[in-house]
């Protein structure tokens, strides 16, 4: 039996502080951090908030809406995109998006988007045509830019992966 060995790469750019951003970037990171006083988290902490930046320059935020029965709640990127396409259907491209996180400490901290979230996210840039610029704060405090949410999900699964 034949095996073919393949390499993946992953291309992103680490910037060391916000003033590192574009001013698009850094209007889009600062609706982010603005949407995690919207959380509803009163189970773990950790307040969670995203923001969309559209090509008309409106900016639509969501935040993470947590519930008793755990499996009933919302993460903040799929509120907002979701909150998007249900509020205003036809929307001008998404151009940027940003999530970030302020754990109980309240300090703002990691937040990288879970497998849910990336699917979601890949399927809203598929929809559109157009790739989605995303930041994300890392684990080290820097900030994390990628050219396309599709970087997070190389291996995701699409409309045309479904039976005809």
């Amino acid at each position: 039996m034949a095996q073919t060995e393949h390499t993946l790469a992953l291309a992103y750019t680490e910037l060391t502080s916000a003033a590192d951003l574009t001013p698009a970037e850094a209007q889009v990171w600062e609706a982010a951090r603005a949407a995690t006083a919207h959380a509803y988290a009163p189970y773990s902490g950790f307040w969670v908030g995203a923001a969309l930046l559209l090509a008309d320059g409106t900016l639509f935020a969501g935040s993470n809406q947590e519930n008793a029965a755990y499996p009933s709640g919302l993460c903040a990127e799929r509120t907002a995109l979701f909150g998007l396409s249900a509020a205003r259907p036809g929307h001008p491209a998404i151009v940027g998006m940003a999530v970030a996180a302020r754990p109980a400490n309240g300090l703002f901290g990691p937040a990288l988007p879970c497998g849910a979230c990336r699917q979601v996210m890949l399927e809203a840039e598929s929809r559109q045509l157009r790739a989605i610029p995303l930041l994300l704060p890392s684990r080290q405090g820097t900030i994390l830019r990628f050219a396309s949410v599709a970087d997070l999900l190389p291996f995701h699964f699409r409309a045309d992966d479904l039976p005809v």
